[in-house]
């Protein structure tokens, strides 16, 4: 029987229970899908009419589902490549050695991770709509994109700190030994490092920013995915359960493929890690500063090599 270094192997007493456990709650959920499904129904929820323009009329998909989704992905790619640096840069700058730096990076990190995003979103379009002149057509992308971005950021910020302030203190004064600069350990030693352990919380928030896009359909008129309900129950004869949905499935197919590519690159990044070791490029090596050949006076001299015979 093989022992886990955290626990120990269950015995047969302990298999049989969580056996019995799995059966159980798997009869629990059986049970309540039934119930949901035999609840709707009896409310004529499933007749196929109300389901039958999702698989019938192509028009669905063409003048509502499909510009919504991609209204949708707009926001979100437009929001995490913005983001993602911008919070990178934020949790960097709380680390600073410099008061100033570390007091205005916290002070826009804690303002803006308080404020609700839909607040945010509400803020960013009034302004638009008072100082700019973004057209009205445009001005719903804006104002979610930069909602998105502020309260994003912020949550990031605080990932990118917390992970890399998670790494061994011996490889921040590893990288003094050598003689690198400061700038030069965050981003060679540093956060390379951290991307692992920060990676699952950096999908999850991620996930946050495409589901979040819905938000700007409910309140500013963008039109999202979730946007496109009414129209579709109102004239194709869908009923709100039906699209409300498909629209859900939609939005749990991309985030199933957000997080699953993350899965990959995790694994990548991890069997690269196993695979090859830690090597300075050639251009961060002119960088650092040469230590000395002499020994130190608390070094013991090296040994004296005997000269070679005949020499």
């Amino acid at each position: 029987m093989s022992a886990s270094v955290l626990y120990d192997a269950p015995g047969p007493r302990a298999k049989a229970r969580n056996l019995l456990y799995s059966a159980l709650f798997l009869v629990i959920a059986a049970a309540v899908v039934w119930w949901v499904l035999r609840k709707l129904a009896d409310a004529n929820q499933l007749d196929w009419v109300k389901w039958s323009p999702f698989f019938t009329d192509s028009r669905v998909w063409t003048t509502f589902l499909l510009p919504g989704l991609v209204n949708t992905l707009k926001a979100a790619a437009l929001s995490m490549l913005i983001a993602l640096p911008l919070g990178a840069i934020l949790g960097i700058a709380r680390l600073s050695d410099h008061a100033w730096v570390r007091w205005t990076a916290g002070t826009v990190v804690e303002f803006f991770r308080a404020i609700p995003v839909l607040l945010l979103m509400a803020f960013a379009s009034a302004f638009y709509a008072l100082y700019t002149n973004i057209s009205s057509d445009m001005r719903p992308l804006y104002a979610v994109v930069t909602g998105l971005v502020l309260y994003n950021a912020s949550v990031l910020a605080e990932v990118f700190r917390a992970g890399i302030l998670s790494l061994p203190r011996g490889q921040t004064d590893a990288a003094k030994a050598i003689g690198m600069r400061k700038s030069q350990t965050m981003s060679h030693v540093l956060l390379p490092q951290s991307v692992t352990a920060m990676l699952p919380a950096i999908v999850s928030q991620l996930v946050v920013i495409v589901k979040d896009t819905a938000l700007g359909g409910v309140m500013l008129g963008f039109a999202e995915l979730l946007s496109k309900t009414r129209p579709i129950y109102g004239n194709y004869g869908a009923n709100v359960i039906a699209t409300l949905t498909i629209i859900a499935l939609i939005f749990i197919v991309l985030n199933m493929l957000l997080t699953g590519s993350a899965g990959w690159l995790e694994r990548r990044i991890r069997r690269g890690k196993r695979s090859s070791g830690a090597v300075l490029a050639p251009s961060l090596l002119s960088d650092v500063k040469p230590v000395g050949d002499a020994p130190g006076p608390d070094q013991p001299n090296p040994p004296h090599k005997p000269p070679a015979p005949g020499g």
